[in-house]
Order: structure tokens, then C-alpha cells, then sequence
């Protein structure tokens, strides 16, 4: 039901912005005057494009399903298509809003398949661990992602051809979502990646302040927000369940900055996120230096979160 409404809407969209893509052109270059939307025409024309790639992925997925009967050439296929889609929104981003990426950490990349926890800023940070790590590296990278963005065709589409997990935020720590988790770690095969946010939404000030108004009466939740100002804690559940089940892949952890600017249209609307300088630090956890005992485990997780939050204020500080 949900892709009767999806789908079809979003082909609608993209036949009626193509159509009348001269006219908006000019409405968009007309409010780059306007300080409020200056970055109007770039918006305009990364949405286009976006648009254009929810349109070719929809299309392709019948062809694939057609195509490919054999299950092990079919699933080469979606990764395929996953791949381009994420690595073609993020080369349509970087041109139109003259982004410029710095990777730190690139040899972290190289050893093997992992268990992936990257920081969570935006909506659109979710193609950076592809466009890094999976797509070069030949490793496919499962995913725990929230349900709300089942709402994108070619998320839902390949999202659910692949094995990924799609969870209700509201109840990431569920015990239905935990046990979700726990199994897409323990089937992991050789060469397969998993990647979950340990801070199960993606982090803003504003969240960060919602929690400290609710954290009144919870001195450990006061303790955390405190000792990592730029990240939500981390959300224990499905994270040490993944840590738990890991059948043997070191940890890789993901570090950024600058992708901030594409957390609201607004941002994106009013220009601040044109020409942004993004940061990525990459470091990896061997196996053997992963405990596992619970508390722990628990103890290491926070530690890596220290070192997160000491990455980010570092490439913070290179941004600006």
C-alpha cells in the first residue's frame, strides 16, 4: 500500500519538475537574490537530480527482477544499483553545492569486511559509508535504518531486496527490534559489512536539548549529555546486541563534519551549506581487542564514543 502511493508519486514529481524545469530555473536564480534563499538554483537542481535518481531506480528494479532469476546474480544486481544511486547523490551533492570532502583515517578502510558505526548529522549521511567503503572495497554493507524512510521508492525497493533491518525509532530498543538486529549480525556471510548508528537518530542541538530538559531527574543521562556535546549517547540495545552476535569483524568507526547542512531543506534553501568544507575519519577496532563481557562492552563502546566526540570537536575546528 505504501509504494501504491510512494511510487507512483514520485514518477508524478518528477515528470512535472522536468517539464517545467525552465520556469523554476528562473524562479530559482530570481530568489538567489533573496538572502533568505540564495542557494535556490543549487537546491533546484540537486533535487532535479534527485528525483531523476529515484525515477531511474524505480524503473531498473523490474528489469533486475526480470533479469536475473538466479538469486546469488540478482543480489549483485541490487547491491549494484544500491551503489550507484548512493555514489550518484553524492557526486550530484558535491557539484551543486561545491562541497569539499577531506578523508582522514583511509587506511582503516582497507582491512576487510566490518561492523560499521558511523555518526549520525543528517538524513543524507547514510551514503557516505557506500560511496567510502562498500562500493570501493567490494563489500556489501547491511543496514539497520529507521522505517520513516521506507518512505524513499528506491530505499524501500532495494532497502527490502536486501538484507537490512528497518526498525521503529520510537523503539529501537525493543525487544523485537533487538532480536531483529542480533540475527541480521549472526548471518552475516563473507564479505558482508553491517552498519547500524549507535545514536539511533541523527544528532541536532535541538535533540541534544530535549534531552537535557528530560535528564533532570537522571544523573547518567546528565553525565553523557556533558561528556559528549556533539552526539546523542549512544542507544544500547540493538548496538551491544550487534557487538554481542559479531561473528568475527573488527569495528569501524565513522567521524564527520559538514554534512550538518543538509539536515533541513532550510539549510539548504538559504545557501549555508554551499561550498562546506566535509571531514571524514575513519578508524578501526581489531576483533580481538573488542570484550566481551557485557559491562565491559559497555565501558568500551562509551570509550569509543569519547573518542568520537575528541574527533569531531578536532574536525570541527579544520572546517572552519
Amino acid at each position: 500500500m505504501r509504494r501504491l502511493i510512494t511510487i507512483p508519486a514520485c514518477l508524478l514529481l518528477t515528470a512535472l519538475v522536468t517539464v517545467l524545469f525552465p520556469a523554476l530555473l528562473l524562479l530559482a536564480f530570481l530568489l538567489s537574490f533573496v538572502p533568505a534563499t540564495r542557494g535556490a538554483v543549487s537546491t533546484l537542481l540537486f533535487l532535479t537530480g534527485y528525483l531523476w535518481c529515484e525515477t531511474i531506480g524505480i524503473l531498473c528494479a523490474p528489469y533486475i527482477w526480470l533479469r536475473y532469476r538466479d538469486p546469488a546474480r540478482q543480489f549483485q544486481a541490487n547491491f549494484a544499483m544500491q551503489c550507484w544511486w548512493a555514489n550518484a547523490l553524492k557526486v550530484l551533492a558535491e557539484k551543486f553545492f561545491q562541497l569539499d570532502f577531506h578523508v582522514h583515517g583511509q587506511r582503516a578502510l582497507e582491512g576487510g569486511p566490518a561492523l560499521m558505526m558511523p555518526r549520525h548529522a543528517s538524513i543524507a549521511d547514510t551514503v557516505l559509508p557506500v560511496t567510502y567503503f562498500a562500493r570501493p572495497f567490494g563489500t556489501h554493507l547491511r543496514y539497520v535504518l529507521k522505517r520513516e524512510l521506507l518512505f524513499d521508492p528506491c530505499l524501500d525497493i532495494y532497502g527490502n531486496r536486501l538484507p537490512n533491518h528497518f526498525i521503529d525509532r520510537s523503539g529501537q530498543d525493543s525487544e523485537q527490534a533487538v532480536e531483529g538486529v542480533r540475527q541480521l549480525t549472526q548471518t552475516l556471510s563473507d564479505g558482508e559489512s553491517l552498519l547500524i548508528y549507535p545514536e539511533g537518530t541523527r544528532f541536532s542541538r535541538e535533540k541534544h536539548q530535549a534531552l537535557r530538559a528530560k535528564a533532570n531527574m537522571n544523573p547518567e543521562l546528565n553525565a553523557q549529555l556533558d561528556r559528549w556535546p556533539d552526539l546523542l549517547p549512544p542507544r544500547l540495545g540493538g548496538t551491544l546486541a550487534m557487538l554481542q552476535a559479531n561473528p568475527g569483524r573488527d569495528l569501524l568507526f565513522l567521524a564527520h563534519v559538514g554534512f550538518e547542512g543538509s539536515s533541513h531543506f532550510k539549510n539548504l534553501i538559504n545557501g549555508s551549506w554551499r561550498k562546506a568544507q566535509v571531514h571524514l575519519a575513519f578508524w578501526r577496532v581489531p576483533f580481538a581487542e573488542i570484550p566481551t563481557e557485557l559491562t565491559a562492552l559497555k565501558t568500551f563502546l562509551f570509550s569509543q564514543w569519547d573518542q568520537m566526540q575528541d574527533t569531531v570537536g578536532r574536525l570541527q575546528k579544520r572546517s572552519r
